[in-house]
């Protein structure tokens, strides 16, 4: 097994019970949501693990073969023609690697929620739509579906019914509104009913939308007595 990803993690005060894997967007890394959990609402009592890893760093085709951090190439703007199959499926192995760790640390995958912001909310939902296992919720925020014509022959059983958030900004400009609504209606068309918010925001996060996610996490990763 390769080396596990790199990670910023905020511990809660207490014995965690449960974990967030927040994968960041395409050039950012594990610091970028780092400063939103205090914005969330949590309660001050809250068991919640955040984990943040930090993507490997690859060249990226539409930025010129600049090396930044990303989950997988990013080949063109063509749909699922010019989509980095192989990348996309070696970052979610290495994902997969982080639950393990989880797991091995007393979190099971019902206590895990994986989230993530725009490329990063794309390996979300790649990764936890295919989990063997049954995971707490996902979260994908300003992002899309990554390989969707794959789905419904690769979806797991396990994770039919799990919670699933989807949020947009109406104004966004890097990943448009018109493919978070796509993967909503994907998702419906396959069974899911996943809560959908929209913002009148760019390609970006609002307060409100915090509040959101907050209120998301309270109601997936209940308290335990």
């Amino acid at each position: 097994m390769s080396e596990l990803l790199p990670t910023v993690e905020i511990e809660p005060a207490v014995p965690a019970t449960a974990t967030v894997i927040w994968l960041h967007g395409l050039g950012a890394d594990g610091h970028d949501f780092e400063p939103v959990v205090p914005e969330l609402g949590l309660p001050p009592g809250h068991t919640i693990r955040f984990v943040f890893p930090h993507a490997p760093r690859r060249p990226v085709t539409v930025n010129g073969g600049f090396v930044m951090r990303a989950w997988y190439d990013i080949l063109g703007f063509d749909g699922p023609v010019s989509e980095d199959a192989a990348g996309i499926r070696a970052s979610a192995a290495q994902i997969t690697a982080l639950i393990a760790r989880e797991n091995a640390r007393g979190i099971p995958d019902a206590r895990i929620v994986l989230a993530g912001f725009s490329q990063g909310a794309a390996m979300a939902l790649h990764t936890g739509l295919r989990h063997r296992e049954r995971l707490a919720g996902l979260l994908a925020l300003s992002g899309y579906l990554p390989l969707a014509a794959t789905l419904a022959a690769e979806r797991s059983p396990a994770n039919a019914a799990t919670p699933v958030f989807l949020a947009h900004g109406e104004i966004d400009a890097v990943v448009r509104f018109p493919r978070g609504t796509a993967t909503r209606d994907r998702l419906v068309q396959l069974g899911w009913q996943p809560e959908w918010h929209d913002y009148p925001i760019g390609h970006e996060v609002c307060w409100e939308e915090l509040r959101d996610i907050g209120a998301f996490l309270n109601r997936v990763l209940p308290a335990r007595p």
